[in-house]
Order: C-alpha cells, then structure tokens, then sequence
C-alpha cells in the first residue's frame, strides 16, 4: 500500500477521535456514562448499516466471525468507551485524550506475547520503557497521587488497555476473513449495541427521554456516534488490515493534540505543564516501538 491511499484516512481518524474526548465531554454533563456509550454506539451502528445498504455490501455471515466480534464488541467498545466517559466526569477531556496516547505501548506486548501477531524486540521494549516512563510523567508521581483525579486518569489508562487488547485481536482474528471492514466494523457495533442494551438498565437504571436533554448534548452524541464511532470504526478496521496492528494504534500520536486543542478552546480547560510533556514522552517512546529503522543496503 502507498502512503498515499492510507495517510487521509489516518489523519482524519486522528481527527475524528481527537474531537471525540470534547462530545463525551459534553455528553456526560447530563448523561451517565453508559448512556453516553449507548448513544454514541446505536448512531455509529445506524450509519454504518445506512453505508452497508448504499454500498450493496452485506453483514458477515460466518458464526466463527460473530463471535469474535462478540469479544471486540466488549473489549474494544463497551468497556473503554464507558470507562472514558467515567474517567471525563473527574478528568479534563484534553487529558482523557493524552492517556489514549498509550494505546500502541498497551498493544505491542499484548500483539507479540500473546495474539503472536508482532515481535517484540530491544528497540520495541526500550520504546515500551520509555513510554512508561511518561505515564509517570503524565501522572504527576511526584506530587503525590489520589482521590478523584487519579481514578479518572486509571479510567482512561484502562479505556486504553481495552484497545490494547482489541486492535492485535482484530488483526489476529478478524483481519484475514473476507468481509468487507464496514461489514466487520458494523458487526462489531452491532453485537456492542446488545450487550449495552442488557448492561446500561443495570448499571444506570431507566434510560432517559431524549427530549429531555439539551440541544448540545443531544448533538454531541449524535456526532459522536455518526462520525466518532460509525465513520472512525470504519477507517480504523481498514487501517489495521493494511497497516498491522501497532502501526494503525499509532494514531494515537496525533489525538491527544486535537484533544487538548479542542478542551482548551471550546471547554475553556486547563492542563498542568507535565501533563503535555509526559505526552511528549509517551509518544517517543510509541515512535522508538513502532516506527522501523531500515538500513541502507550497500
């Protein structure tokens, strides 16, 4: 694959999801969590249905696929999209955005020690170090950590191991079959959809009226599912068929900037100084784990 048919889809993923953290934001100012996960995931899975019957494609049809669609539709969407949404009542969106960044450092040792999918090398493990080193950073380890702001930021570092499990999964499980991604991506929101239809009652009783909510949190639900969840999911399986997984996680280079952008412009949010370069650190170590270091050939 060239650059040019994967790099557009890989920034506006950046993008998408970068602005994301602001519609959860905002989503649960009224919404509990789960509720907010819900919404987003029935509008993300009504899109992509909507772009299955434009496109004449169709659901999978393999029981086999089903199932392991099941277990991304848990691990990679209910669980770290609730758990973001918990993590942004007691943590700014900007932050809950930068935690993503550790994604790729969460996917690495899950792809090559367990899914088998990468090889986990020196440089690799170095970069995995590195990296953590700048959740210490990001943390703020030497101010002292606790209460309500630390279980936000363990929120949204968990969200992240989600994906850490999810993306080498998919690439193990899922990225050779011959189903379509928007069939695959659509699946997976699909079986979310009912497991979040028999969970969110239990967890946050009676589901609200949607009359009842503003016009804003409304909106940003419905952007965040059609285009936070539909669009991205769909990108995002296309990304890990062509790219593997821990090259498509690095998108998370690129999000906690749009995050912070976006919570300090719309949400008048505010960060402390360690936490953008805790990012900075997170990142470098992403790139020493991801990006290939070829030597010239004589």
């Amino acid at each position: 694959m060239t650059t040019r048919s994967w790099l557009p889809g890989y920034l506006a993923l950046a993008a998408i999801w970068g602005a994301s953290f602001l519609f959860i934001g905002i989503g649960v100012r009224e919404l509990h969590p789960v509720y907010v996960t819900l919404g987003r995931v029935v509008a993300g899975a009504l899109a992509l249905i909507v772009v299955l019957l434009l496109t004449r494609d169709r659901l999978p049809r393999d029981p086999v696929v089903w199932a392991h669609l099941c277990f991304t539709g848990l691990v990679g969407v209910v669980i770290p999209f609730t758990l973001f949404g918990y993590g942004e009542q007691r943590v700014s969106s900007g932050l809950a955005g930068i935690w993503n960044a550790t994604t790729p450092l969460l996917t690495l040792p899950i792809a090559a020690l367990v899914m088998r999918t990468e090889k986990l090398t020196v440089r690799r493990a170095a970069g995995v170090g590195v990296g953590f080193l700048g959740v210490l950073v990001v943390l703020g380890v030497w101010q002292g950590v606790g209460g309500a702001h630390l279980s936000g930021q363990l929120m949204c570092l968990g969200a992240a191991a989600c994906y850490g499990v999810a993306i080498p999964y998919q690439k193990k499980f899922l990225g050779h079959r011959p189903d379509s991604s928007g069939a695959l991506a659509a699946g997976q929101l699909i079986t979310a959809t009912a497991q979040l239809l028999i969970v969110a009652p239990l967890l946050a009783g009676a589901p609200p009226s949607p009359l009842g909510l503003s016009p804003e949190v409304a909106a940003s639900v419905l952007v965040l599912g059609v285009f936070g969840t539909g669009l991205a999911f769909l990108i995002n399986m296309r990304n890990i068929r062509i790219m593997g997984a821990s090259t498509a996680s690095s998108v998370t280079y690129l999000i906690p900037v749009f995050a912070v952008l976006l919570g300090v412009l719309v949400l008048d949010e505010h960060i402390s100084w360690h936490q953008p370069v805790g990012a900075v650190i997170v990142m470098l170590g992403v790139a020493i784990s991801t990006i290939s270091v070829r030597r010239p050939t004589p």
